[in-house]
């Protein structure tokens, strides 16, 4: 069956000596593997790899079997030309941040059209607007929304926070329980927008306190999560 749908790319890896097994995240089918044959041998194909670059988005059209583990794909277009998430090295290390993550929570083929659509326009807007510091930040726990465990806000005048609960809590019941310093600078980046005015003013080290803080509530609340390595060239590139 011959079918299209937009498409985010999560990740790809090699396989064999020239072709690339690219994971993506479609609209209409969810989380899908496809490969790619002669990946870099031709000019044509050398044109397409640069099309499968971290979180691009596009326009995807190939043959769907269900009972085939691998795709192939029939043609490909850009759907967003990204115009600085691939040439800032601000923008290009949150990209590899996020693309990251996405591939750790992003596992299963099923449609789940609201959370691609913010993804999508999130990545857009990324592109779009000069660097905000705490884009990624929002972008993370406002994605909690859409996996089912965005934080209850209810009760946010607590004296604690409860990452494996995800709720606020007058006494401290967890390991996982944060307080003080670490959940007022938490409390900073929960419910704002990309665009909020004026935004937190925050030094390096506080951001990836943050960072840290949010990355343990996706280890508690995902099955399986793995640690993110490109969490040290943020960590660079921020400080």
């Amino acid at each position: 069956m011959v079918t299209s749908t937009s498409a985010i790319v999560l990740s790809k890896i090699r396989y064999k000596d020239n072709d690339i097994i690219v994971k993506f995240f479609t609209k209409e089918y969810g989380a899908i593997s496809f490969i790619v044959k002669g990946g870099q041998n031709s000019k044509k194909n050398k044109i397409k790899y640069v099309y499968f670059q971290e979180l691009s988005i596009l326009e995807i059209q190939f043959n769907y079997n269900s009972k085939r583990d691998l795709q192939y794909i029939k043609d490909i277009e850009l759907k967003h030309n990204y115009t600085s998430s691939h040439t800032d090295l601000v923008k290009i290390s949150v990209i590899m941040l996020l693309s990251e993550v996405l591939s750790n929570v992003i596992t299963y083929q099923k449609r789940e059209i609201q959370l691609y659509n913010y993804i999508e326009q999130s990545l857009i807007w990324h592109d779009m607007n000069k660097s905000n510091p705490y884009f990624h930040m929002i972008f993370l726990i406002e994605l909690t929304r859409y996996l089912g465990f965005y934080p209850d806000i209810l009760n946010n005048n607590f004296k604690y926070f409860n990452l494996e609960g995800g709720s606020y809590e007058k006494s401290k019941t967890s390991e996982y329980s944060i307080t003080g310093d670490s959940l007022n600078l938490f409390n900073q980046i929960l419910g704002i927008k990309f665009d909020s005015n004026p935004l937190p003013t925050l030094n390096s080290k506080d951001k990836m306190e943050i960072i840290n803080i949010i990355l343990t509530y996706y280890k508690l609340h995902i099955n399986n999560f793995k640690p993110i390595k490109s969490l040290e060239i943020v960590k660079n590139i921020f400080s």
